[in-house]
This record gives C-alpha cells, sequence and structure tokens, in this order.
C-alpha cells in the first residue's frame, strides 16, 4: 500500500488508500477491519502472498511490533502496520506481558495460557490486571506509534464463548462480564484494540486533509 501524496494549493497531504496488516490471525483482522469501517483498505499477509513466520523476539510491546511491520516493509515495500497485546496482572508483577502469545508454551496455545492464568492467580485476592495494545505503523518510510488500555480484573474461571486469546477471563471495569461474554459490537467499541486502532484511524485519516 503506498500512500498517495497528492498537492491542494501549496499544503501537500497523503491518501491513504491500503495498507497491509502484518497478520494473519482472523479474529484481529475482523476487529480492526471493522473498527475502521471501510474507510482504508487492509491487507492481510496472506493476501500479499507473506507466509513467513515473522520473529517477534523484541522485550517490549512496542518492539514486536516495529519487528513485524519493518519486516514487512522491507520486504514488500508496501505501508505497513502491525500490533503486539499483553495481558499484564499487578499480581505477577506484570506478567505475562509482551509473553501473553506464548506464556504456556511455544505453541501459543490459548486454553493452556489461560489455564496457567487461572492457576497461579488462584490464591491471589488482588486481581487487577490490564490489556494493553501497541501499534507500530510504517507510513512513507516513517514510523508512527499508537497505544490503547483498558483495566480490569481476572476473572475467577472462564467464561463467555466469544472473543479470543484471554478474552474470557478478563473483566474490563465497569462490567460484569469478561469480553468473551460481551458481543463483538460492544468489545470493539471499548478494547485496548479499539482505543489503539482508534487512534491509528485519526491519523490515517487526518492525512487526507
Amino acid at each position: 500500500m503506498h500512500g498517495l501524496e497528492k498537492s491542494k494549493g501549496n499544503q501537500h497531504y497523503f491518501k491513504v488508500e491500503k495498507l497491509v496488516f502484518a497478520t494473519n490471525n482472523l479474529h484481529k483482522l475482523q476487529e480492526v477491519r471493522a473498527i475502521l469501517d471501510g474507510k482504508v483498505n487492509i491487507r492481510s499477509l496472506s493476501e500479499i502472498g507473506c507466509f513467513d513466520e515473522i520473529p517477534e523476539t523484541a522485550d517490549t510491546l512496542e518492539g514486536n511490533a516495529l519487528m513485524k511491520a519493518k519486516y514487512v516493509y522491507d520486504r514488500f515495500q508496501l505501508d505497513c502496520f502491525a500490533d503486539d497485546t499483553g495481558l499484564e496482572i499487578e499480581a505477577l508483577g506484570g506478567e505475562p506481558g509482551v509473553f501473553s502469545a506464548r506464556y504456556a508454551g511455544l505453541e501459543q496455545d490459548s486454553y493452556k495460557n489461560r489455564m496457567k492464568v487461572l492457576r497461579l492467580m488462584k490464591q491471589q485476592t488482588n486481581r487487577k490486571a490490564r490489556f494493553r495494545t501497541v501499534i507500530a505503523l510504517i507510513l512513507q518510510g516513517e514510523e508512527y506509534f499508537f497505544e490503547g488500555k483498558i483495566s480490569g480484573v481476572i476473572a475467577l474461571e472462564p467464561r463467555g464463548e466469544g472473543g479470543f486469546g484471554y478474552d474470557s477471563i478478563f473483566v474490563p471495569d465497569g462490567y460484569e462480564k469478561t469480553f468473551a461474554e460481551l458481543s463483538a459490537e460492544q468489545k470493539n467499541q471499548i478494547s485496548h484494540r479499539a482505543i489503539a486502532v482508534k487512534k491509528f484511524a485519526d491519523f490515517i485519516l487526518s492525512k487526507e486533509h
């Protein structure tokens, strides 16, 4: 996706028509497309013919997100964004954090990840946690970052059939339901990813003026 530079009087601006989202995670892709509501054509890795296992070896969410975006940008010369998300639990010293996807092992098994968290939290009275998403965007060779976070608590047991990852054990502040019990529309109004994507979308759409 190359943003197209256009001139308007003495001003220059970019109309961003296409962006690669450095993921093949269908859940993430659907969430971001729903939040952007068709304003930008979002393409997945598979849609540009990228089937590589992109490394995520940084020790921060920001580092992982940028690593993924740069991998695509360097190889395909397409404007690209990537995200990384972590569940940060106060009683566990901020874990699983950057290791959220592989907390219970390299196979990235969401069920095992949730069970590990619940096991470690079994005797904890402090169940405060937050989800944090960082988006790294490479646009016309420039790097930008957008962050979204939402606080809540870890449920005593999984609840709900929706969502993915840790959604069924995370209850956002102000709600009694887990993310997995909320509708996709409700979650997309308040989630950490929604907050980051809205900041990202506002930035992208401002390039048209």
